[in-house]
């Protein structure tokens, strides 16, 4: 991750501000599109993507252009990756990165655990890094949010929280959290992963929505968190707010998170992690 010196070498304070606030705008924009303008069950337009069970809204792609028309208003230049939409190039130093609707299956059995996630990133040094992030789930009641060097936060019905990640060091007491991939034979070996994790920490939870999953790491309702094949809208906002948590998040190696895999915990529990998570390898093709 970027330091911001490094950043404030590319866009200054200002630019940091308007991207922040623009996060925000259009986090609760989607946000009450989704929660308020959602069709009956039997209305509701469902294709599907890789898979039968990967499955796509009109909801998700209504969302996604609430979003995306946001941004182009006020910084038409900047470049745009998002899930439904693919990637737009942009002429300056900024993209965004969208997922208008992650927990799309749990949006669809109307299962709360979803969210709109939403990044910020800037080109330093040749790569694209998050400066804010912002995750908002309304029917959570729930926007976790940060911004590079200023900390992350929370802020629900209780007001502004300040968020720090599990102090848990010990892998046998620790709550960790995990997703499936649409495709059979990946979950199948995800599956084997589960088996051999299960018995090596106090519990495990699979809520169907990374970007929430990353979030509860960072607010300290989840130890740790592992997940393959994940996509860049998926973590690009969530990865920023565990790393302003105190957290880390890295692929199996410590380097930075990708489709290979995902995984988020504090500094003293994610080596054991890690280390299991490696050994689990012998159960299957991968994490």
């Amino acid at each position: 991750m970027a330091n911001l010196a490094e950043v404030l070498d590319v866009v200054d304070d200002a630019t940091l501000d308007a991207l922040e606030s623009l996060a925000h705008q259009a986090a609760a924009a989607a946000g009450d599109l989704l929660m308020h303008e959602r069709p009956a069950d039997n209305e509701l337009q469902v294709a599907t993507k890789t898979t039968p069970s990967d499955v796509v809204t009109e909801m998700d792609e209504a969302a996604e252009a609430v979003i995306t028309s946001l941004i182009r208003t006020f910084r038409p230049e900047d470049a745009i990756v998002g899930e439904e939409g693919g990637t737009t190039a942009g002429l300056t130093a900024v993209r965004w990165v969208i997922d208008p609707l992650d927990g799309t299956v749990n949006y669809l059995y109307r299962i709360p655990c979803w969210a709109v996630s939403i990044a910020a990133q800037v080109m330093v040094d040749g790569q694209w890094r998050s400066v804010v992030g912002v995750v908002h789930s309304p029917a959570l009641r729930s926007t976790w949010h940060a911004r590079l060097g200023a900390g992350a936060f929370l802020d629900d019905a209780d007001g502004r929280e300040r968020l720090r990640v599990s102090g848990q060091t010990q892998l046998s007491q620790a709550l960790l959290a995990t997703g499936f991939g649409y495709d059979a034979a990946r979950r199948a070996e995800q599956g084997r992963t589960v088996a051999h994790m299960a018995p090596r920490c106090r519990d495990l939870r699979r809520a169907g929505a990374a970007a929430v999953d990353l979030c509860w790491v960072a607010d300290g309702r989840l130890d740790g968190y592992w997940e393959r094949g994940i996509k860049l809208w998926d973590h690009a906002a969530a990865a920023l707010i565990v790393a302003e948590a105190g957290g880390i998040v890295t692929d199996l190696y410590g380097g930075p998170p990708g489709s290979d895999v995902v995984i988020a915990a504090n500094s003293g529990l994610w080596p054991d992690l890690v280390a299991e998570l490696k050994a689990g390898d012998v159960l299957g093709s991968g994490v």
